[in-house]
């Protein structure tokens, strides 16, 4: 295992200085779930929450996060995203909603935190929406399934949650 890049020689914390890397395509897709109730997911379903519409209003807390996550996440850098991408699927058998971020960009750092924010945020969002009606629902299950470009190369989650080599 590698040593911890936010520390300096003396343990203190600070930016990783990422100027001499080359920028290179990078790409990290994270998933995380919001467990419900079954009422509660008919409720998003049938597009019945008083708050409004719960999976449109979640996806797009999820892109402004993720243009956010350098001011959230201390030591993050300031990335120009190229592209965000947030999709919620109602899943019967959880009952609640699977939530999923790509995010992309060309530069000289990944992208995992942008993703894993994006994906955070619009869980939360969730349960925000329909807090009213369910407030026994569970965030969990936030985890990174894959990520590529960079000097660490490329990671994907296998089906049993670990590491597969590429």
């Amino acid at each position: 295992m590698k040593g911890l890049t936010h520390l300096d020689a003396a343990g203190q914390a600070h930016m990783v200085d990422v100027s001499a890397k080359p920028a290179t395509s990078r790409m990290a897709t994270a998933e995380g779930v919001v467990r419900m109730r079954a009422e509660t997911l008919a409720l998003i379903r049938a597009g019945d929450a008083k708050k409004g519409d719960v999976l449109g209003t979640a996806r797009l807390a999820g892109i402004m996060a993720a243009k956010k996550t350098h001011d959230l996440i201390p030591l993050c850098h300031p990335l120009a995203l190229s592209k965000i991408t947030v999709d919620l699927a109602l899943d019967d058998a959880l009952p609640g909603v699977r939530v999923t971020a790509t995010a992309k960009v060309s530069g000289q750092t990944g992208v995992e935190m942008e993703a894993l924010t994006a994906v955070s945020v619009a869980c939360l969002t969730i349960y925000d929406m329909v807090k009213a009606v369910d407030r026994g629902m569970e965030i969990g299950a936030i985890r990174l399934l894959a990520k590529s470009g960079g000097q660490s190369g490329d990671f994907r989650r296998d089906e049993a949650g670990t590491e597969e080599k590429p």
